[in-house]
């Protein structure tokens, strides 16, 4: 975790083991923009995959997309930091925390398979809990009133974003895949910043990503090797050109943002940006010719005073937060 004094009573976590060598970390405002042009690039990368899904089975969807951002990680982490930090980097470990990022990409490819994007949003909305729960659990955070009303705000405003499609909602498989492929994304994004704790975040991208790209790949090849590779559909330029959004926009560029927020706003405040994503994709259709949607930025409103209540930023009438 970063050594920079928390701003706010919402930052009372313990810190998470950084030793003297950890690298200065950044301002909360920087920490911010970092997050939101995560959740962006996420976005706007998002469409790319329903040019996939169908036509890739899962294992190998998941195999492809972690080990192409790796892939394209990796020389950019070569060339920034040298060969030393490559040498130096704690490769079984990358392994380990980027089997977490491979498994929380293949139950989400899973979860959108037998179910709608409204139901995977909607679960998704849940993910800043989990990662509150998980950092409160292991790294001592103590929930406070801003921090419970952030989560609320930021929960409420990602569900109103959905609200004119709730009907579509529904439980069962793809709804519990989509909960199981969250807890192992907000569990994987912590790892990647304690368990490195000397690292930067491009360092920890690059490693936790190839080490994904490598999990996925093995588990592509026991599924090759016991069961087959499932079925096919057509794969052309269009497949590949989205394979190469989703990938490298939507998996590695992405990822290094996040991460360098998580590492000064940690898992759960970060997570609650993520109920804001449907804005952004609303954006982005409105810029192609779709109609403005204001139900989905009234939404976004909500989330992003939420995180302003979270981190103390917007401070609470009353006894302090």
């Amino acid at each position: 975790m970063s050594t920079n004094p928390a701003p706010a009573a919402a930052f009372d976590a313990a810190p998470l083991a950084a030793p003297a060598a950890t690298p200065p970390g950044i301002g909360l405002l920087k920490a911010n923009i970092y997050c939101m042009g995560s959740m962006v690039i996420w976005a706007a990368a998002l469409p790319a995959a329903d040019f996939l899904i169908g036509h890739v089975p899962p294992v190998a969807l998941t195999a492809m997309r972690m080990a192409l951002a790796g892939l394209c990680l990796l020389p950019v982490w070569w060339l920034t930091e040298g060969t030393g930090a490559l040498r130096g980097a704690h490769w079984l470990r990358g392994i380990g925390v980027g089997a977490l990022f491979a498994a929380a990409g293949l139950t989400l490819v899973i979860a959108q398979t037998h179910t709608d994007a409204v139901t995977v949003a909607v679960i998704s909305a849940l993910l800043p809990i989990m990662g509150m729960g998980i950092e409160i659990a292991l790294d001592g955070r103590r929930v406070t009133r801003a921090l419970v009303i952030g989560i609320v705000l930021s929960l409420a405003g990602g569900i109103l974003a959905y609200a004119a499609k709730l009907d579509q909602f529904g439980l069962g498989v793809g709804a519990a895949t989509a909960l199981v492929s969250n807890l192992f994304y907000a569990s994987g994004s912590r790892l990647a910043v304690t368990a490195f704790p000397a690292m930067t975040p491009l360092g920890r991208s690059a490693l936790s990503l190839t080490g994904a790209g490598i999990a996925a790949t093995l588990a592509f090849g026991l599924q090759w090797a016991t069961v087959g590779t499932g079925t096919w559909g057509t794969f052309g330029q269009t497949q590949v050109f989205a394979l190469l959004m989703f990938s490298i926009g939507g998996m590695a560029l992405c990822q290094v943002l996040w991460l360098a927020s998580i590492d000064r706003l940690g898992v759960g405040v970060a997570a609650l940006h993520m109920n804001a994503t449907s804005f952004y994709v609303m954006f982005f259709a409105w810029v192609l010719g779709a109609s403005w949607n204001w139900t989905q930025t009234l939404g976004a409103a909500i989330v992003g005073i939420g995180v302003l209540i979270a981190q103390g930023v917007i401070a609470l009438p009353g006894r302090r937060a």
